[in-house]
């Protein structure tokens, strides 16, 4: 019968062990005082017994059931145990895995490494735990993705550490990830680099440590917009699926990236050991490859596209000056014709800044008073009186000086301000003209107005004019407002449409004309126009002396301009000898370099003045 307190055995475990340790050298204990201590120690291990042996039964059937994977290692990380789990997610039986070392469970090299870290982590530090995402090893030779927990549970020594290794399964949340990174990276349309990862990576060619060399190449489809409204939207996306395929079997280096950019705008990246040459030859065959046809429904549509390029060190500058000069040199590539391909100079560059730095002061100066008007008056050839001057716009830059309109009109047009100095024009030329004719009466000259073409289509441009005639009490007859062929064959027939209504208020029409074919878009287009301007070559060929071929010409102009009852004049006249040969065929009125090439409106009160020139 067991001792209180006691179990079976334990006296007799007690008294045995209090034996031995009262017989061993040493012990100054009696025996009976032993005996109490290694009954109280018997004691506390038996009342500790039933809880560990719990816990034991807990954790066993814990690891037996659980979902998550779980495999157990001795200290040096060979597999123990695992359990049902972690075999069936790498498709092995758990008697495979055992003696393995988890390192090897790794699919690729760098995720064994990944565990090996881990390993080395829990053995050298304070760290409780090492989690990361890797690919481990199945059966069927694929990689499976798991969120891994390295932990570390003491051994059955003092300090030693027994690894185990648990698993979940990663492989639909990271192929969800990967969709998700690969869409914020990718052109859904076209499955191209979209922007973004195309600046990304651009700005990583160009990291301090780079070396070699880098190529840019902008890349715009031409006329697309004709593709999309003629055949529709649909179309157009199976056009630019088609171009990118192309471009990407063209650029298909290492090294290489292909991205959409915008609409239909691509950017290729090339980096490494370049050639110039090479490069170009590379676009060259793009740009021939996209002429071929791309077939949509047995439709064979076919493109053209215009290309800047940019190849330099890496050295060279950053991402901001590599995608400015790419942009430049495709802008020139269109506005040489389209469908080809330019290489950035930076010479012309630099030219270009000067330029569209003027452009952006246009607003300023306007503003300031920076521009005046400045005439070309024209003069009949009868009495050498002033008939008309034509007026014009001079720039006063502070710093380039007198600019005059051709250096900075096209600048106006890129800029938006075209509008803003044609009005100024317009008005300041029209105040003028009603002063000389309250000064000087029916002697005054009338004023022709050279409209910009977008002035021209403003719809305002005739309320404005009408505004101007009222206020300054002129008749619509005082103002003359000059053409020429190009803005009449316009296809949209803006500029025409305007400049008959302003002709029906009164306001003369003048045509610049240089052959047979100017003249005759007169009658075709029912023109109101009072006075042609013969212009160009046939004003030159007689500049020297009567060529026979050219005088012909030049009489055959003049009789058919009369049979439409044209007043005819001839600009660009160099000298007195030219101003008679011209009055002799019929031409009634000149204005050139022989009269004088600009005057200010003071030098037109002096002219009217005189009476003559």
């Amino acid at each position: 019968m067991p001792e209180p307190g006691g179990a079976p055995g334990l006296a007799e475990f007690v008294r045995h062990w209090a034996a031995r340790l009262a017989d061993t050298d040493g012990v100054a204990l009696p025996a009976e005082r032993l005996e109490t201590l290694v009954r109280e120690i018997a004691c506390d291990a038996t009342k500790a017994d039933p809880g560990r042996e719990a816990a034991i039964r807990r954790f066993t059937t814990l690891y037996a059931t659980s979902p998550m994977g779980i495999a157990l290692a001795g200290p040096s990380g060979e597999i123990v145990e695992v359990n049902t789990a972690f075999g069936e997610f790498l498709g092995q039986k758990p008697e495979d895995l055992r003696g393995r070392h988890l390192t090897e469970l790794g699919f690729s090299r760098r995720d064994a490494e990944r565990l090996r870290t881990g390993l080395e982590e829990l053995a050298e530090t304070e760290l409780e735990e090492y989690r990361e995402r890797v690919q481990l090893a199945h059966a069927d030779t694929a990689g499976t993705w798991a969120d891994i927990t390295i932990a570390a549970l003491p051994g059955d020594r003092p300090g030693s550490v027994y690894p185990v290794l648990m698993v979940l399964d990663a492989n639909e949340i990271h192929s969800l990830q990967e969709t998700l990174r690969h869409q914020s990276v990718h052109d859904p349309l076209t499955g191209l680099s979209n922007g973004s990862r195309f600046k990304t990576m651009l700005e990583a060619a160009l990291n301090p440590a780079a070396r070699d060399q880098i190529a840019l190449v902008y890349l715009d489809i031409d006329g697309f917009k004709v593709i999309n409204d003629g055949l529709g939207a649909g179309v157009g996306d199976k056009v630019l699926r088609g171009v990118a395929h192309k471009l990407n079997d063209v650029f298909a280096g290492q090294d290489t990236l292909v991205a959409r950019l915008s609409g239909d705008g691509f950017g290729i990246l090339v980096r490494g050991k370049l050639n110039t040459r090479d490069v170009i030859d590379l676009v060259e065959r793009a740009l021939e490859d996209l002429g071929e046809p791309i077939y949509v429904d047995e439709l064979g549509i076919g493109v053209s596209a215009s290309a800047g390029i940019v190849v330099r060190d890496v050295t060279d500058g950053g991402p901001e000056d590599l995608q400015r000069a790419a942009e430049i040199a495709l802008h020139r590539a269109k506005e040489a014709g389209k469908a080809q391909w330019m290489l950035f100079d930076p010479e012309l560059d630099a030219r270009d800044r000067a330029r569209y730095r003027l452009g952006a002061e246009i607003a300023g100066a306007l503003e300031n008073g920076q521009f005046s008007l400045i005439y070309q008056p024209t003069m009949r050839l009868a009495d050498r009186r002033i008939a008309a001057v034509n007026a014009g716009l001079r720039w006063h830059h502070r710093e380039q000086g007198v600019l005059d309109s051709d250096e900075f009109y096209p600048l106006a047009d890129v800029t938006g301000m075209t509008i803003p100095l044609g009005k100024w024009l317009l008005t300041r030329s029209l105040a003028e003209a009603a002063r000389w004719r309250k000064r000087y009466g029916e002697a005054a000259p009338e004023v022709c107005v050279r409209l910009p073409r977008r002035l021209a289509i403003d719809p305002d441009l005739v309320r404005l004019v009408k505004d101007q005639l009222d206020r300054h009490g002129l008749p619509a007859q005082a103002l003359r407002l000059c053409t020429d062929s190009e803005s009449i064959l316009d296809p949209r027939g803006e500029v025409l449409e305007s400049l008959s209504v302003l002709s029906e208020l009164g306001a003369k029409l003048v045509l610049a004309v240089s052959g047979s074919a100017d003249l005759e878009l007169i009658p075709r287009h029912g023109l109101k126009v009072q006075h042609v301007i013969l212009a160009g070559a046939v004003v030159d060929a007689i500049a020297d002396g009567e060529d026979p071929a050219a005088a012909r010409h030049l009489d055959q102009l003049i009789a058919r301009a009369r049979e439409l009852n044209l007043r005819i004049g001839a600009e660009g006249v160099t000298s007195a000898e030219q101003a008679d040969r011209l009055r002799a065929h019929g031409v009634i009125a000149v204005r050139g370099p022989y009269i004088a090439t600009s005057v200010t409106d003071d030098e037109v009160d002096e002219l009217i003045d005189n009476g003559q020139v």
